[in-house]
């Protein structure tokens, strides 16, 4: 929106992605810090309490009080800012949006049925949450792949030539990245803050591929595709994490509210599309490490204790193993912080050495 009505007085400047995902980040910000205490106060007055599962370790049965849902404020915040400063016929824009709503949308109706059943096993099935999720997924590919004709060759890092051609297999990895990204993120997001700044991260980093393989000269310098358009999306990218670096002011140790799967499977998928039109679906697994460890945790202990009635670990996900181990909250989060910060400055290096 800003972009047209500048562009139509002439003004220059805001033709610069870098300028326009600047003001996103604030906007976002801005409007996340303004209505999240607003929701805060609202939903506790309804009720609006985060089911705590009753295994979980005993430190988090004392967070039955605490409101969910606030990753519904976030992406509206990141939408908003999103639409006053993208380019609003960009298809790779559109599909960013449409990617974020979808998956919002399913993370609501399970946080809501949690929350009126009042139980973890209330919210949707196992079952049709990854129907929905394949289904959502499956549009977003088929358009890619059709209407957007993005390039379907396999990158893997530290090498500049496409690995292979993907053909129409291209279109089961890109629902298989989007599906499990979205589903690693709601894993991680069991302590204070503990998924809301490793995503912070992976947006950082994502963000600034994108970009370069938005603009010809840089991708050019730096042998990553070239894919034109895309660039546009590093401000929805920038509005994402002044959103959460909003809602983190509310999230961090002791948490006023949580993002519930309203939040958790928005960041995911936008992040797994991210990865896809950038053609980084391989250096994903550094990017967002913090997600792959929790999952890999998840995968392991299910997987032990079905072959050989064994657990690996106390507790699945991993934090809650640490948890049990006797770990301080903050402890285990700052840690996983650290360890993701470092994974994507390796994810950053990537981009030198090809």
């Amino acid at each position: 929106m800003l972009y047209w009505l500048f562009s139509s007085f002439h003004i220059n400047l805001f033709h610069y992605i870098t300028l326009r995902a600047g003001i996103a980040f604030f906007v976002a910000f801005i409007l996340t810090l303004f209505l999240m205490p607003k929701f805060i106060k609202w939903a506790k007055k309804q009720k609006m309490n985060q089911p705590i599962f009753n295994l979980a370790p005993e430190t988090h049965q004392k967070k039955g009080g605490t409101p969910t849902m606030g990753g519904i404020v976030f992406a509206f915040s990141a939408f908003i800012a999103s639409l006053f400063t993208v380019k609003l016929d960009n298809p790779y824009v559109l599909m960013a949006i449409l990617i974020i709503l979808l998956f919002a949308i399913i993370g609501a109706k399970d946080d809501i049925s949690k929350i009126i059943g009042k139980t973890n096993q209330s919210g949707l099935t196992p079952k049709a949450k990854i129907i929905i999720q394949f289904i959502f997924a499956f549009i977003v590919s088929i358009s890619l792949y059709f209407f957007i004709n993005l390039d379907h060759n396999l990158y893997i890092p530290f090498y500049k030539h496409p690995l292979c051609d993907m053909g129409y297999f291209a279109i089961l990895f890109w629902i298989l990245v989007i599906v499990s990204t979205s589903n690693a993120v709601n894993l991680t997001d069991g302590l204070d803050g503990l998924a809301t700044v490793p995503s912070i991260f992976s947006f950082l980093s994502l963000g600034v591929f994108v970009y370069i393989s938005g603009n010809a000269v840089l991708s050019s310098h730096f042998l990553l595709p070239k894919i034109s358009g895309i660039g546009e999306v590093s401000i929805i990218a920038s509005a994402f994490i002044g959103s959460l670096v909003g809602f983190l002011w509310y999230n961090c140790h002791p948490a006023e509210i949580f993002m519930g799967d309203s939040g958790s499977l928005s960041i995911g998928a936008f992040m797994g599309y991210m990865a896809i039109i950038s053609k980084n679906e391989i250096l994903l697994i550094i990017i967002g490490f913090i997600f792959v460890l929790e999952t890999l945790s998840v995968i392991l202990q299910v997987g032990s204790f079905k072959t050989r009635k064994k657990r690996i670990f106390k507790m699945a996900p991993l934090h809650h193993h640490f948890e049990i181990q006797g770990w301080a909250e903050s402890k285990i989060i700052i840690r996983f912080w650290i360890i993701a910060m470092m994974a994507n400055i390796i994810a950053l290096i990537t981009i030198k050495i090809r």
